[in-house]
């Protein structure tokens, strides 16, 4: 059974403060009709160059950051235009969760509706944090998600919150589809009331010309 009730991997400094989406996900990847192959567009104008080669320098592309499944960012993280794509195509990526001091509000609920961790920490942490990451002997991060705190790999503790809801979506191994449907009985009782209040809202199918 996969655990819920944590996250543990390499994690990539990225403290950029005002990271948009038109940034983590550029338009041109947004094409598609469906979810697949966004991975490929997830920060690629910092990912590589114009003329489409790879930028070295850039954490990410680093042989230390490769596949880092946690990002430690900057502030206002996901700002910007409200494409779900961003997130979709992070989790692609390989990204399990993000640290930073603040979200964007869209990205930020898109994030744990697709149980995408969104976690927040103060920038003074962030900065402890993002110092000791950096160095690539100690860049694994624990993030003990039933008792909310972050551990890094020289022991230092970070707790943090989150919604309620969230946390129990994200522990549940559920996503806001999957939330929902947990509380059908209760949807289709006040759908039954609502439709013997006000039995003149409900629109019925048309009858079939051939049978009409």
């Amino acid at each position: 059974m996969p655990d819920f009730t944590r996250v543990e991997g390499v994690a990539a400094p990225l403290p950029i403060a005002n990271l948009d989406t038109d940034q983590i996900m550029p338009k041109q990847f947004l094409l598609g009709t469906d979810k697949s192959g966004l991975a490929a567009g997830v920060l690629y104008n910092l990912r590589f160059a114009p003329d489409g080669s790879t930028r070295e320098d850039f954490v990410l592309n680093t042989k230390a950051y490769a596949g880092a499944s946690i990002l430690v960012g900057g502030a206002n993280f996901g700002c910007g235009s409200s494409r779900e794509h961003a997130v979709w195509g992070l989790q692609q990526f390989g990204v399990a969760a993000i640290i930073a001091p603040s979200y964007g509000e869209i990205f930020y609920y898109n994030a744990a509706n697709n149980r995408l961790l969104t976690i927040v920490l103060s920038p003074a942490q962030i900065e402890e944090m993002t110092a000791e990451i950096s160095n690539p002997a100690s860049n694994v991060l624990t993030i003990d998600v039933e008792n909310q705190v972050v551990r890094t790999a020289s022991g230092r503790s970070y707790a943090f919150q989150m919604e309620p809801r969230h946390r129990k979506m994200y522990l549940d191994g559920l996503d806001v589809l999957g939330a929902s449907l947990q509380m059908l009985p209760e949807i289709e009782t006040f759908e039954r009331a609502h439709w013997t209040r006000n039995p003149w809202t409900r629109v019925l199918p048309l009858p079939h010309p051939e049978r009409a």
